[in-house]
């Protein structure tokens, strides 16, 4: 306004023509016109807004943002502006827009605007389909009231964002990574690549920070190389940016969501996350894939279960026994051999606590994680193999518990039509003739 001032007594002084004022005050020539003649008229109170001070005809009513404020500060205090105002839509049916609710909330000083500072970093452009690269990691947080840290172990999807597996676990280790691999396996079908962090369960690194050893690979390595996964380790957070942003926003979100639902327990809060939480959250902040095709490839269950799995070999003692986990396990009695001391067999411990004795191909031996035997079904005793169909004479049989075959009859002998005579008395013959003189 002192500007306009200025302008105007040059204007009176003939200094200036109104094109030229209204140039100088940034207006055209005829708004320099009638700024003048509100100046004249009522002085520099004649060019204020007119609007200022006056609440707009479109505003939010003020008992909706005192409601709304007040539902803030009672239920969902500390919640960001996004996450409160998605509740207010689905759960309390307001229509305010998002911008509306974020500028009430910080006018009230319940919201403040974060400023985001870091270097320049380039993007890098996420997998054109799903199944091309999962990203697999686990944060230490107190997610659930009135427990300590516990590890959520979540596996994503680098194409869109959707979270495949997402549990809580005391402490992350190998078992966690093979409960999560076999879940999202057996469901979506085996990756291309796995993205994980270089945790001493994921990878070897002979120097602490230095490149890890692809060579000796840990149990999870040999799992993923047998399955034809590609294991990729991240050497930085920045690397890991895809996961590292979906903790902060499950760290956000889920403890909050949690505590709402009044759930203090880890294996309720696995349920509830499985079949409540991840619908909802991958439908809310998913991605498009640029591609519709898949990059997962579908394996028998049966051979996803052998392979993740902690893979052990072990010697079987003069007392049919093997050491495993400071407990001697004892394998039973088998009708197929009369002992197996000295053989060399595989154990498998599997994510969810059972172990299996394996010689060969052959599961001899199943346990609980404490050791105790699991009684495998017999088969029914009065089911028998069906004969064979070969007329050849079976040997007889000698190993011990296997059932004696009844011998066959056999067939009577045909002379032979080209034998001596005395073994053909009942055929037919001609006497030779004499010869003449």
């Amino acid at each position: 306004m002192t500007k306009f001032a200025c302008v105007y007594e040059r204007w009176q002084s003939g200094g200036l023509s109104q094109a030229e004022a209204g140039e100088l005050v940034g207006k055209s020539e005829r708004t320099f016109r009638r700024y003048k003649d509100d100046y004249e008229a009522e002085g520099l109170s004649g060019l204020e807004d007119g609007r200022l001070g006056r609440r707009s005809s479109n505003a939010t009513p003020e008992a909706v943002v005192a409601a709304i404020l007040a539902l803030y500060r009672r239920d969902y205090m500390g919640w960001n502006v996004k996450h409160f105002h998605e509740h207010l839509v689905k759960r309390h049916g307001y229509t305010l827009s998002y911008t509306t609710v974020k500028n009430r909330l910080q006018d009230a000083d319940l919201v403040r605007p974060e400023k985001r500072k870091g270097g320049h970093r380039r993007k890098r452009e996420r997998k054109p389909c799903v199944g091309m690269m999962l990203h697999q990691d686990g944060s230490r947080h107190a997610w659930l009231d009135g427990l300590p840290a516990i590890d959520l172990i979540v596996t994503l999807d680098d194409a869109t964002n959707d979270i495949y597996s997402a549990f809580f676990v005391e402490e992350e280790g190998t078992m966690s990574t093979f409960r999560a691999c076999l879940d999202v396996f057996t469901e979506r079908g085996v990756p291309a690549s796995l993205y994980t962090d270089r945790g001493s369960h994921y990878f070897t690194t002979p120097e602490a920070g230095g490149p890890v050893d692809k060579a000796q690979k840990t149990q999870v390595g040999r799992a993923l190389d047998r399955l034809g996964v590609e294991h990729i380790p991240a050497y930085s957070p920045e690397a890991r940016g895809r996961s590292e942003r979906m903790f902060a926003t499950l760290q956000d979100r889920l403890v909050k969501e949690l505590r709402l639902a009044g759930i203090r327990d880890i294996a309720t809060a696995n349920r509830w996350i499985r079949q409540v939480y991840l619908p909802e959250h991958n439908r809310e902040l998913r991605y498009e894939a640029a591609l519709p095709e898949s990059g997962f490839v579908a394996v028998d269950r049966e051979r996803l279960v052998e392979t993740l799995c902690i893979e052990e070999e072990r010697t079987i003692g003069r007392d049919n026994t093997i050491a495993w986990e400071g407990q001697r396990l004892q394998i039973p009695e088998s009708p197929v051999r009369h002992h197996y001391v000295g053989a060399r067999v595989k154990v498998h411990a599997y994510p969810d606590g059972t172990i299996a004795l394996l010689h060969g191909l052959r599961v001899i031996a199943r346990f609980t994680g404490a050791g105790e035997p699991i009684a495998t079904t017999p088969a029914p005793k009065d089911r028998k193999a069906p004969a064979p169909t070969s007329v050849a004479p079976r040997s007889v049989p000698s190993r011990r518990g296997l059932e004696k075959g009844e011998p066959e009859a056999t067939p009577p002998r045909r002379p032979a039509l080209t034998g001596p005579r005395r073994s053909a008395r009942k055929l037919p013959c001609r006497k030779p003739k004499k010869r003449a003189a």
